[in-house]
């Protein structure tokens, strides 16, 4: 297989995948290296293609076909893995999606990382991921404020989202 027949079948696995698919699943399937699928994973992105890399994996983006309101919410909490897990389910138990996290750095400007978290499991794999990475959150490096772009069916789960917020007192206002 040579590697524009290995770029084009990686791409095609990400297309009819139904959730995110690892680096070390797709080494497995296309029998290369993790390290070929991270370069040929650039050299798609290079060409257009809109690969998202998540804490589960790759995935094309594709916009929630329910998803008809997107709104950024900035939010402040503690550092700790219980507090990130709280204040992703209230989002996740409301029907949003939270697609991203970002602070502002004084030296790089914005920094963001994807998170594409919509359900419990989700965020039970997120947060057991950086327990066993040892990982620290973005928002440490801002005194816990962060910014979520998070998509919603409806106005009103995106208000939902809000109140829940502001009731547990994660909402900076």
């Amino acid at each position: 297989m040579t590697q524009e027949e290995r770029r084009n079948e990686l791409l095609e696995l990400l297309r009819k995948a139904t959730s995110p698919l690892t680096g070390s699943h797709l080494s497995g399937v296309l029998g290369v290296t993790r390290q070929i699928i991270v370069g040929d994973v650039a050299v798609l992105r290079a060409r257009g293609e809109q690969i998202i890399a998540t804490p589960q994996g790759y995935l094309l983006y594709r916009p929630q076909l329910n998803a008809v309101h997107r709104s950024t919410i900035a939010v402040r909490h503690a550092s700790d893995q219980g507090t990130i897990a709280q204040e992703l389910n209230l989002i996740v138990d409301l029907g949003a999606t939270v697609l991203d996290v970002t602070v502002e750095h004084p030296l790089y400007g914005e920094l963001t990382a994807n998170l594409q978290v919509s359900s419990r499991a989700e965020v039970r794999q997120f947060v057991k991921k950086m327990e066993e990475l040892h990982a620290e959150p973005l928002l440490v490096l801002t005194d816990g404020y962060h910014l979520h772009t998070v998509e919603a069916p409806t106005s009103e789960v995106m208000e939902a989202v809000r109140d829940a917020l502001r009731q547990a007192g994660f909402l900076a206002e």
